[in-house]
């Protein structure tokens, strides 16, 4: 029995028997290599500030994904999904083919176009939640569901999140505000076996 513990010892770097070096598992957060040249990302990769737009460091890649905003600051801002292929210097966001975006009037944008308005526009301190299943994009307001989807979301997407003019974002992808809706669950990232 010592010697499996020796192997063991020797196989994952621990020095005393019986100790296996665990590895922490990575979290999703906002990607400090994929934002606008002039985004600050604070508080543990949290929170978004400065002008552009940044990525989660992760993406959807389950049937039913749920994360939340909170909007900390007023000003310019969307929250949405966006293939890598957006740009993340030009706000806002939702000009193109690349990205799925709520905007800070409570529209949502795809293509330049508008494909909706919430039914109130978010406010300082009010919490947006989205939930996505590969077919539809929802947001919520305040655990309130908008009733506003939007379709036709193609590619590996990820959460995209953009400020100007003064805004502050604080995103949580776990340990969220309100209970996750039935059926979804928060981002995850996958995990390959060497």
């Amino acid at each position: 029995m010592a010697d499996a513990f020796c192997c063991l010892r020797r196989l994952f770097g621990g020095s005393s028997p019986g100790h296996i070096k665990l590895q922490e598992l990575p979290s999703v957060q906002l990607d400090p290599t994929n934002i606008g040249s002039e985004v600050v990302i604070v508080k543990n990769g949290k929170r978004l500030c400065g002008t552009g737009a940044a990525f989660s460091n992760a993406p959807i890649n389950q049937d039913k994904a749920y994360f939340e905003v909170k909007v900390q600051s007023t000003g310019v801002w969307g929250v949405g999904l966006a293939t890598r292929k957006c740009g993340v210097n030009k706000v806002p966001l939702g000009d193109n083919e690349e990205a799925w975006v709520l905007r800070h009037d409570g529209k949502l944008y795809h293509r330049n176009e508008e494909k909706g308005m919430l039914s109130q526009v978010p406010q300082e301190g009010d919490i947006v939640g989205l939930t996505y299943d590969h077919v539809e994009l929802n947001f919520r307001l305040n655990d309130k569901p908008m009733n506003i989807p939007m379709t036709g979301i193609k590619g590996t997407v990820y959460p995209v999140f953009y400020v100007d003019d003064g805004a502050t974002l604080d995103v949580q992808f776990n340990n969220f505000y309100y209970t996750v809706p039935d059926g979804y669950d928060s981002i995850m990232i996958e995990q390959r076996l060497l």
